[in-house]
């Protein structure tokens, strides 16, 4: 059986292994990621405890270009959700506020495509597969992804990237996360997954018996309640979101969910306050699967939920991109 190597960059808790597996067990081919790269001490927690052998580099700032050949292994397939917070626009708004540099120029977060970017040069995968928040397409005027995309297209034919909405993908969640695929040879043009717009409802995939410590308390409900008139009186659009578990979806759900859960509030009933999520239903909402170990406590598993990636969508992606790279493979031997 043939393996695909991959290392897994900014990967959080694993979503986008989790995805590239599940599109190589289709294909009856094997993975193998030769190594991850997460600085969070949580997140790595997580990984750990569902890829316990994967080698690990914490701070991929700390891998300088010098030492690239010798420090990361060779690898067909190179996946990274780069950090989205210097390009989103609760990120943005908020540097702006505490006067910092945003985008590629937050020396912290947003120049770490520079990392990605080098060791895709001097490394040299057959592929590699990009994730980022969708209004990284057009932060500053799309300057910025301009410049992205032509730094890429060096060596790399990149086709032109695609925002996907992973309730058109079987998850009951809106969420829109721009994609940027690129690939070391070409020989035709490359499609991106069309939507499966398969029907959803949240009721799917809510626990059959939620716990009682979900639903928020009388204070916090009426502290929402108060919130969202304010908040639609000065015509910010902001408050809390009650949904129904016939819904067909939830809005998207942040990392921030874990202070008082305003994105996705369940209805419990009339006369009745509604509760949160539970992590496991969040991480459901991401497509990840049940056996998939959450160790850590409820506020870190919803900060690592909210930043994980749809797995369905990436699963697409992974799927497409892994048949370009075996008909590339086929070409290049008839070529020869």
């Amino acid at each position: 059986m043939k393996f695909i190597s991959s290392i897994d960059l900014f990967a959080g808790v694993g979503g986008m292994r989790i995805a590239l597996n599940k599109a190589l067990k289709k294909m009856k081919l094997k993975e193998n990621c030769k190594l991850y790269s997460e600085i969070n001490l949580y997140c790595q927690q997580t990984y750990g405890a569902n890829f316990p052998v994967t080698p690990i580099i914490e701070n991929i700032k700390s891998v300088k270009k010098r030492d690239i050949k010798n420090k990361i292994p060779n690898h067909d397939i190179l996946l990274a959700g780069f950090p989205c917070q210097p390009f989103s626009k609760a990120g943005v708004s908020k540097r702006k506020s505490l006067d910092m540099k945003h985008g590629l120029d937050d020396k912290k977060q947003g120049d770490l495509f520079f990392n990605i970017l080098d060791i895709i040069n001097i490394k040299k995968p057959k592929a590699f597969i990009l994730e980022n928040v969708e209004h990284l397409k057009n932060y500053a005027g799309g300057f910025v992804f301009q410049k992205i995309l032509k730094s890429l297209r060096k060596n790399y034919y990149v086709p032109e990237p695609e925002i996907l909405d992973a309730q058109d993908f079987g998850l009951a969640q809106r969420r829109k996360r721009i994609f940027i695929v690129g690939f070391l040879s070409k020989n035709e043009d490359f499609i991106f997954p069309k939507p499966t717009y398969k029907n959803t409802k949240v009721a799917d995939f809510l626990d059959k018996y939620p716990k009682k410590k979900y639903i928020i308390s009388d204070l916090l409900w009426k502290s929402h309640q108060i919130r969202k008139v304010k908040n639609k009186k000065a015509g910010k659009g902001f408050g809390y979101k009650l949904t129904f578990p016939n819904d067909k979806y939830t809005r998207t759900i942040s990392s921030r969910y874990f202070k008082d859960g305003g994105e996705c509030l369940i209805f419990r009933g009339k006369e009745k306050n509604p509760r949160k999520l539970s992590p496991r239903e969040v991480f459901r909402l991401q497509g990840f699967p049940e056996n998939f170990k959450i160790p850590v406590s409820d506020n870190q598993a919803y900060r690592q939920a909210g930043n994980a990636v749809p797995i369905n969508v990436v699963e697409k992606i992974c799927l497409k991109v892994v048949k370009y790279i075996l008909l590339s493979e086929i070409v290049k031997k008839k070529a020869a």
